[in-house]
């Protein structure tokens, strides 16, 4: 059994001001019901760490021009190498980077554990579960100061928008909304923003005491910057609220122009469409021409199909090198998304980026059913891929690769999900292919 962290440990630095405020986010007569505890974690040390990245973000030179690296690629290959029993495997490095092979979701799905430096203490190792929207549900191995450079990066990006994440005791800095039938909530303190609140909500009104609480509780917090998915700024929109946030930073799902000029509209704030993957953190921000590949510890190629490097300009599979989580660092990661780079000086570039696009499916009665919360229902199955597609007349028909298992406990879930009078085909395949389109729907949203 595992032992409840106390307040002590969750937050090691946390002042009179930060725990007057983590009660209030507790106590307030508004409050969702959380369903878990999580503080920062962050020590003096760590504290430390996070300010010195922030300050890389604005003083290295991280980019690179075309048909260059960035100086610090060669010694990360060779730690890999020498210290990554996944990468290990692969024998002596090339001296050539890009004849290192590639690796994928699958290899981290199967064996994380793998990833992890020789080096690398496990004292401080959180583990991360994802609902798995793109691929196979993954475990990600991660320390808690990973958390915590979120928040630099976060900052970096409103900023290039002319926005400015103060962070200050006794104010909320971030809520991150979900609109999932279930996730993690909770109420933080970030230490790195001066004991500001951070908070992790469901719109789901079942999360609630009473519907009209979900704006009132927002209106009090009065969050300088939403962050979440084009689904759950969708149900945002929907709420009588009467504050307004600096910025909205939308992650996890392709934002698409339409959504985007609405929720700009009606927040009255940029809306920020951010490339993130849990595997590695935030990638690359949009802007008028893409989306500028941020200036941290990251190295992104365009890999055509038989693993040779993409022409700029040329399409291809995005691939990355890197990161700042010390439990997985990345050689040649395919990502599963495709776009083109181009460069504008050492900016490299993501052009037309095919990321992951929300799929919204309708239940027998016409509910919205997000497709996380699908992959929530179907992780216990541990498929290896699965494509399930909605028909116009609302029927489904998910396919599965391989042995279905026991198909009559899959029927069972997806029924729950939507109706008793749902119609559902059930089929077993050898291949999907190079990449499946886990979801799809006939539905125009």
């Amino acid at each position: 059994m595992v032992e409840a962290l106390s307040e002590s440990e969750r937050f090691p630095l946390l002042t009179a001001e930060g725990r007057r405020l983590l009660h209030w986010l507790h106590e307030n007569e508004f409050a969702p019901r959380y369903n878990h505890h999580c503080g920062d974690r962050l020590t003096t040390e760590g504290l430390r760490r996070v300010i010195d990245f922030e300050n890389e973000l604005h003083t290295a030179s991280n980019g690179w021009q075309s048909g260059t690296q960035p100086a610090w690629l060669a010694d990360f290959a060779a730690m890999c190498f020498d210290d990554v029993p996944f990468y290990r495997r692969y024998g002596a490095m090339p001296a050539d980077f890009s004849l290192i092979p590639t690796c994928e979701r699958a290899d981290l799905s199967r064996e994380p554990w793998l990833f992890v430096p020789d080096s690398q203490s496990l004292d401080d190792l959180i583990v991360y579960c994802t609902s798995g929207t793109t691929g196979q549900p993954l475990d990600v191995l991660s320390h808690p100061n990973v958390s915590s450079m979120y928040l630099p990066l976060l900052r970096f990006i409103v900023g290039t928008r002319g926005v400015k994440l103060e962070g200050s005791a006794g104010r909320v800095a971030v809520a991150l909304v979900c609109f999932q039938k279930s996730t993690i909530t909770y109420a933080s303190i970030s230490t790195f923003l001066n004991q500001a609140g951070l908070i992790k909500i469901n719109l789901n009104p079942n999360d609630w005491r009473d519907l009209n609480d979900r704006a009132r509780f927002l209106d009090e917090c009065n969050p300088e910057i939403y962050t979440g998915d084009p689904i759950s700024f969708a149900e945002l929109m929907t709420l009588p609220l009467r504050t307004r946030p600096k910025a909205l930073v939308s992650t996890a799902m392709m934002l698409t122009a339409g959504l985007r000029e609405k929720l700009e509209t009606h927040f009255s704030c940029p809306v920020i469409d951010l490339y993130s993957m849990n595997e590695s953190g935030p990638i690359a921000v949009a802007n008028d021409e893409g989306h500028a590949v941020l200036p941290h510890c990251i190295y992104v190629e365009i890999l055509r199909d038989d693993g040779t490097v993409c022409a700029p300009g040329e399409r291809g599979e995005i691939t990355l090198t890197g990161g700042f989580n010390p439990f997985l660092p990345l050689l040649r990661y395919r990502t599963g998304d495709h776009a083109a780079m181009q460069f504008r000086g050492r900016l490299p570039m993501l052009v037309g980026l095919e990321g992951r696009a929300p799929v919204v499916f309708r239940s027998t009665s016409g509910r919205r059913i997000n497709n996380i919360d699908i992959s929530t229902m179907l992780k216990p199955f541990a498929l290896t891929q699965f494509a399930l597609h909605q028909f116009i007349d609302g029927s489904l028909r998910l396919r599965v690769r391989g042995a279905l298992g026991n198909p009559a406990q899959l029927r069972d879930v997806l029924i729950a999900l939507f109706g008793a009078q749902q119609r559902l085909v059930i089929e077993s395949v050898d291949s999907f292919g190079d990449k499946v389109m886990q979801y799809t729907s006939d539905y125009a949203e």
